[in-house]
């Protein structure tokens, strides 16, 4: 209820910014991949401001490392839109590695960037980042790993664009509601599982693990946890994580859910070599929506995916770039805005291949 008020709330402001600014650059984030989504919450700028840029300026942007399979897609569309508008974009890798991330955003503030899009190797981090781009008072997009309304109150020229990971859990949840048995393929009353987490630290993984499960629970649907391990979003860990608990656990487990796709991709390779089928007698969700895992997804290997919109979230945080070097700021509890996600399955899939 909060985030449809909070979403109202932003569609009247963003109408009111717009009649006031001759229209600016504040289109809605949304990529041809899933059909224009809408951020399902708003930022409340408290300033009047001018038209937004029309490109030209510099741009740093710190990617937390380019092996990420979901965040090689976005940064590859943040390139192309912000080239597109004209602008000189410099895009670094953290290799996964925090104080070098903060050396980088130091490099680029003392090269003296317009605009900071800056992808947190560690959401623990957002503190220090944050106090680092409030003193050179530089505007700034975070991306994919949202700090809390705290501490992004500290610096009004700051804003995040994401998506609510709460809702992909939920979603996950749902796809499995939806299978013939509510994902009881053994009939004993309750959905067994194993939960392959990302980085446990990162709120997204938290969130998809807490929501994926409670929407089971919220259906009433008993559920019993028989493993739940930290695969780091990777394809290699998730592999090896699903092959020692098929060893472990075997046919008991009915459920692997993950919190990305790549995960899910190297869970299918060991229930596979396992000899199990998927959607026969066990289910695989992941999340992304990545080419590989929608294959999977038409080609029954996978029992669905969600959409997590890399094209619309580099979309709207471009445009809240374009409002920050407008001369907007924020207030305190107001500064996320969030892309929707979309649930991936057979029926839909083919509709998101690129």
């Amino acid at each position: 209820m909060k985030k449809t008020l909070a979403l109202a709330l932003a569609v009247v402001m963003s109408l009111g910014l717009l009649a006031g600014c001759g229209g600016g650059n504040n289109s809605t984030g949304g990529g041809s991949s899933a059909g224009g989504s809408q951020p399902s919450g708003g930022s409340s700028v408290t300033a009047s401001i001018p038209d937004a840029p029309e490109g030209g300026g510099t741009v740093g942007v710190c990617i937390y490392k380019f092996d990420d399979a979901f965040m090689t897609t976005y940064r590859n569309a943040l390139t192309e839109i912000l080239k597109g508008k004209g602008y000189q974009v410099t895009t670094v890798d953290g290799n996964n590695d925090q104080s070098k991330q903060n050396e980088q955003i130091n490099t680029f503030i003392t090269q003296g960037v317009d605009a900071l899009i800056i992808n947190p190797c560690m959401t623990s981090a957002a503190d220090s980042i944050i106090a680092t781009v409030k003193a050179a008072n530089i505007p700034t997009v975070l991306i994919n790993r949202e700090p809390t309304a705290d501490q992004m109150a500290a610096y009004d020229r700051l804003v995040y664009v994401g998506c609510d990971a709460a809702q992909s859990g939920t979603f996950q949840g749902e796809l499995i509601l939806e299978t013939p048995n509510k994902g009881d393929i053994n009939g004993d009353g309750k959905v067994s599982y194993i939960m392959i987490q990302g980085d446990p630290e990162n709120i997204d993984a938290q969130l998809r693990t807490e929501y994926s499960v409670g929407a089971l629970k919220d259906a009433g649907i008993e559920v019993e946890q028989l493993d739940l391990q930290r695969g780091d979003w990777d394809r290699e860990k998730g592999q090896t994580i699903c092959a020692n608990d098929l060893a472990q656990f075997g046919d008991q487990i009915e459920v692997v859910f993950c919190n990305n796709d790549d995960m899910a991709i190297g869970a299918l390779q060991s229930i596979q070599a396992a000899g199990r089928k998927v959607n026969e007698d066990i289910y695989l969700v992941g999340v992304d929506a990545l080419d590989a895992a929608l294959n999977e997804v038409m080609n029954g290997n996978m029992t669905g995916t969600v959409l997590n919109d890399a094209v619309g979230q580099a979309t709207e945080a471009v445009n809240q770039m374009e409002l920050l070097l407008g001369g907007a700021t924020y207030s305190a509890g107001n500064q996320s805005v969030y892309v929707d996600y979309v649930k991936v399955t057979p029926d839909n899939a083919s509709e998101f291949v690129k």
